[in-house]
């Protein structure tokens, strides 16, 4: 109950209600609240708004009222009301629930008697043309001569708040105390109110009329005011008249008197007790709504708070992920470092090997040179001719010779001092400033759109979309069906689009459905299984018989062979080909018993057309039959054979002509095939052990033209066997 608190407590003085008043505008007020937030207009400026009785409410805002001196103080925090109890420089408050308010100031000592006596029935004079506004909602209404009388009083409320009251164990506190209030020490019976020592020293002084005002303990306060009856409702109207009937119009309750010589005369009225009990009812039903939107919001919140916490959960563990991930990627880059540095000191060394290789052979042949230049100048210095010439011949070759290999031109370094390594940064600095966060995640579960989702007879369309919140990229999305049977799941459809349309499904068939999505990351959750149930079609009723479940079928202009010719909404079928051609029904079956017809309208130099059924996949450029994928039976004008696979059986005498009829009637129950001719079964049994899905197919060249008669009743020499499901014919 402490969310109701709130809902109890007067807009003004933020305590809880005491005597509430109802305004027009369908809030309360405190009654003595009321009185001091009263503003007295000049009567220049009287508003023209309807009087505190009467059906109107008006609509001045704070700007009208800002006219009529409301506060003055330019929103300063201070403001005063212009009235007769507020004083200037009033510190301005606001009340629990945020709107702003002025508190007012104590009562005159000459006053104090009257605010303090709110049971007597003798209330101040209200002074003329006074406005109230409402604190929640601003609107205003000038009151007329009745005052504040003229609002009805919120005995309801006033019980809650008593009842609410009374059951908190709480000490009583002191209703007159301004901040915080302190625990009361006493109650006055007459005047109501509790009273802590100090309030009651300041306004209920033991002496004038309030000294016969008896004085008890708080808790038996609370025992005889929760033991006092329930006041009586009067009218605003007629102060000595009970309140017993409802205005309908007005939308309140009323006594007699106003029935007669008020202004609800001629307005329609209902009884008080059963307006009551229809309201009661109605807010009930208004309350269990509202219950159960109060229950899906807890239990939101409870999903909001799981979130906190899994995002926490999620975050932490993100981080850690984020953090283990660049710590890999800064242990790569420091394996790299490394390597780069072993290239690095190898190139370093290998500098170094060459020049020092060098300078070692240089030292030594420059050693070699210098002491052979030594011994030469050392040998000029000899006189003896003879001496000399017997050996400058083989200096000045060796001379040449050491010349020789220290080569011509400038000597030059072998390495050079400058590393010819340069690192290629720039493409790993350009993928780090790339470095971001990519959609890794499946696609969450599809919703499929119920409101879009529907069934035909033999097919069906499924609508979905992604969830509201989800932000993953979805690449494309599997739809898949079970095969009506409650076997296992296939895929029907595999694209971008998210509406698919399902054909050649059996008639009067449940089938579940299901779809997800997938994008680079993989393949999603699937969503919810949705049953759906394809419809059946049947023929009218003939007096007291009811035909058979059947289904309707046209020739599928789609799937035929080009040189297939289609008429009369695709009943009739010929060919412009000399060759065979092949076209099928629009529908398959698995299940049931079927039987259709075709009229043979045209039969010209004997051709060889061929009726039977077919798999989807069945060949339409050869006669029905000639693969293995079709089984059939092709006549001329004098017998008939069975085909299937191009194996040709059970000959038969009688053929066809024009005008003749060929039916087909396909029994799933027991799994066989059979033909007719005019009405009588042609040959025996043609094929059995028949299972999985058929179409109906013809094929035919120009020289043959028929009709198609599907949806017929099953002939009445023959007996199907037991359905695998009661009602189930296909």
């Amino acid at each position: 109950m402490d969310e109701m608190e709130e809902e109890l407590k007067c807009p003004v003085c933020g305590s809880f209600f005491r005597e509430p008043i109802i305004l027009p505008c369908s809030h309360n007020i405190c009654l003595a609240c009321a009185r001091n937030i009263l503003v007295q207009t000049p009567d220049a400026e009287s508003p023209q708004s309807s009087r505190a009785s009467g059906s109107g409410v008006s609509d001045y805002d704070y700007l009208d009222l800002d006219k009529m001196s409301l506060y003055s103080e330019a929103d300063s925090g201070y403001g005063s009301y212009g009235g007769f109890v507020s004083a200037p420089t009033t510190p301005c408050q606001k009340s629990p629930n945020g709107v702003r308010v002025f508190p007012p100031s104590m009562p005159p000592p000459q006053q104090a008697q009257h605010h303090l006596l709110p049971h007597t029935g003798v209330l101040p004079p209200v002074p003329r043309n006074s406005c109230l506004t409402c604190p929640q909602c601003h609107r205003s209404l000038t009151l007329d001569d009745r005052g504040l009388r003229g609002f009805p009083k919120n005995r309801v409320l006033e019980g809650v708040v008593d009842r609410y009251q009374q059951s908190k164990a709480a000490a009583l506190k002191c209703q007159l105390c301004e901040k915080s209030p302190r625990e009361a020490t006493v109650m006055c019976e007459q005047c109501d109110v509790f009273y802590c020592d100090p309030c009651r020293l300041r306004c209920h002084p033991p002496r004038g009329p309030l000294a016969k005002h008896r004085l008890v303990p708080p808790a038996q306060g609370r025992i005889s005011r929760r033991a006092s009856p329930r006041k009586i409702s009067t009218c605003t109207e007629h102060e000595l008249e009970n309140l017993s009937m409802y205005c309908v119009q007005c939308k309140t309750p009323v006594c007699y008197q106003c029935l007669e010589d008020g202004k609800h005369s001629t307005h329609e009225v209902k009884a008080l007790g059963a307006m009551w009990k229809l309201h009661k009812g109605q807010l009930s039903q208004a309350l269990n709504v509202l219950s159960d939107r109060a229950t899906e919001a807890k239990e939101f919140l409870v999903q909001l708070r799981n979130m906190v916490q899994h995002i926490q959960e999620n975050g932490v563990e993100f981080e850690a992920c984020l953090v283990a991930q660049c710590d890999a990627l800064i242990e790569a880059l420091n394996r790299r470092k490394a390597q780069l540095l072993s290239r690095v000191t190898k190139e370093h060394e290998h500098k170094l090997s060459v020049v020092r290789d060098q300078i070692s052979h240089c030292t030594v042949k420059l050693r070699q040179t210098t002491g052979l230049m030594e011994y030469c100048l050392e040998v000029i210095k000899e006189n003896d001719p003879s001496g000399f010439l017997q050996i400058s011949d083989a200096l000045i070759r060796r001379v040449h010779m050491t010349e020789n290999q220290w080569g011509k031109g400038s000597l030059t370094p072998r390495m050079s001092s400058d590393f010819d390594l340069t690192l290629d940064s720039g493409p790993l600095l350009q993928t780090i400033h790339q470095l971001d966060f990519v959609q890794m995640k499946v696609p969450a579960a599809p919703i499929l759109q119920l409101e879009e989702c529907c069934t035909q007879t033999s097919s069906a369309t499924l609508s979905w979309k992604q969830p509201p919140l989800s932000t993953i990229a979805v690449d494309g999305y599997i739809l898949e069906l079970d095969d009506g049977t409650g076997g296992q799941f296939r895929e029907v459809y595999v694209g971008t689009e998210m509406i698919c349309t399902v054909d050649g499904l059996h008639f009067n068939s449940t089938y579940k459905s299901r779809v997800k999505a997938f994008n680079s990351s993989g393949v999603g959750q699937y969503s919810k299984t949705l049953v759906m149930q394809t419809s059946e079609m049947s023929l009218p009723s003939y007096g007291s018989q009811t035909l058979a479940t059947v289904a309707w079928f046209t020739f599928d202009s789609a799937s035929a062979h080009p040189d297939i010719i289609l008429s009369n909404d695709n009943l009739t079928v010929t060919c412009n080909s000399y060759d065979d051609r092949v076209v099928m029904g629009n529908t398959g079956f698995s299940r049931g018993v079927h039987y259709w017809e075709m009229t043979i309208d045209r039969y010209d130099n004997h051709p060889d057309p061929a009726f039977g059924v077919a798999r989807a996949d069945v060949m339409k450029d050869v006669m029905l039959g000639k693969d293995d994928k079709a089984w059939a039976m092709y006549v001329d004008n004098n017998r008939s054979w069975f085909m299937h696979n191009n194996s040709h059986t059970n000959r038969t005498d009688g053929g066809i002509s024009k005008g003749a009829t060929v039916g087909v009637l396909l029994d799933f129950t027991r799994g066989i095939l059979l033909f007719l001719i005019n009405d009588e079964q042609q040959g025996p049994v043609a094929f059995n052990t028949l299972e999985g899905m058929y179409y109906p197919a013809i094929s035919l060249n120009r020289n043959v033209q028929v009709t198609l008669h599907s949806g017929l009743p099953i002939p009445d020499f023959y007996t199907p066997g037991e359905s695998e499901a009661a009602g189930s014919v296909c």
